[in-house]
């Protein structure tokens, strides 16, 4: 399959390790697309982080099957900023940083600022959670 093949070389020459679905539209129609990132996945080439979310994959060391390149902690914000989203750490990470708290937050949290995001981004049992401060 011709958009497979042109797919996994677009991947391989990226230096991102997540992309978007809208960034590979220009390698066919919505269908052929579908099929060749489904097949992508099926060979462990990439990892569905979430809705047209992807990110490059490699094998775990523990299990072998495909993980993302990077943690999530790492992919996560690069999404966001993908999507136009200013990303800050959580208040947590904050005080942690600070020295105001001992307690370092469990999972991912990022502070989106005023934005509320409801995009589920996760990999396996992680999930990112989003913090949003009003005015």
């Amino acid at each position: 399959m011709q958009v497979e093949e042109r797919l996994k070389r677009a991947i391989a020459l990226r230096k991102d390790d997540v992309f978007l679905r809208s960034e590979f539209a220009r390698f066919g129609s919505p269908a052929q697309l579908s099929r060749a990132i489904r097949q992508l996945i099926a060979e462990g080439v990439l990892v569905k982080l979430g809705l047209g979310v992807f990110a490059k994959a490699k094998p775990s060391a523990l299990t072998g099957k495909p993980i993302p390149v990077q943690p999530l902690e790492v992919l996560a914000p690069l999404v966001l900023q993908k999507l136009g989203v200013k990303v800050g750490a959580s208040r947590a990470v904050r005080e942690y940083n600070s020295g105001a708290s001992q307690q370092l937050a469990a999972g991912i949290v990022l502070d989106t600022g005023r934005r509320r995001i409801t995009r589920k981004l996760g990999f396996g049992k992680q999930t990112v959670a989003y913090e949003s401060h009003h005015a």
